[in-house]
């Protein structure tokens, strides 16, 4: 009864608070609308007065969540990305990686991608403000595959070749994404199938042996 009472106690001290929650909706409806605006104006012809005035925010809180314009659209990219490494806890000891995250594509358990998001890794090959960013965001996610592969294994994390299988693991899941995204760009109907397609591409050239 202890341990049951513990377990729930140690649950809803890790959920977010109601603040928490709603700053990330706040941060996540800037980015959404940072995205739009760079669609149709640019970044270049964007300022970051027109992105608080389009969320109905001051400037000042604006900057208060966010350093630059550019960076506004990273919870976007970063939500993207957690839903990937979030999957990767679910992993079964027993099936592969390839086979898992094909699996958790074509079953939905991997959400499916806003249009706002493709259109963002979309700018991110031509503008190296977002590029940063977006290579920021998957930087950051780094360290998290390496504990949850460090987990999987039972090897120490600070291990360069578990290290490298984490950073290849996270340019394949990089690299899956900006073929999709601009692969697909004008294909409105393109979904599961072809994400699946491009995810199972890139994490088979990373799962293989190099040819060279």
């Amino acid at each position: 009864m202890t341990e049951a009472t513990s377990g729930s106690d140690d649950e809803e001290r890790a959920k977010p608070s109601l603040n928490d929650r709603r700053k990330a909706a706040l941060r996540l409806d800037i980015a959404r609308h940072a995205v739009a605006l760079f669609n149709s104006r640019g970044v270049a012809g964007t300022r970051g007065e027109q992105i608080a005035q389009a969320v109905g925010i001051s400037t000042r809180t604006l900057w208060r969540h966010f350093p630059t314009k550019e960076s506004c659209v990273r919870p976007l990219l970063a939500a993207s990305l957690e839903a990937a490494t979030e999957q990767l806890r679910h992993w079964p000891p027993d099936v592969g990686l390839l086979d898992y995250f094909v699996d958790s594509c074509e079953h939905g358990t991997l959400p499916e991608a806003e249009p706002a998001v493709l259109n963002l890794i979309r700018m991110t090959r031509t503008e190296p403000a977002l590029r940063a960013v977006w290579l920021q965001a998957h930087d950051d996610a780094l360290p998290v595959i390496c504990e949850l592969l460090a987990d999987r294994s039972g090897e120490n994390p600070d291990d360069l070749r578990l290290k490298v299988h984490a950073a290849t693991i996270n340019g394949a899941l990089r690299a899956a994404a900006e073929d999709f995204a601009q692969r697909y760009a004008t294909d409105e109907h393109a979904g599961t199938k072809e994400i699946t397609t491009s995810l199972r591409k890139a994490l088979r050239a990373a799962t293989e042996s190099l040819p060279y």
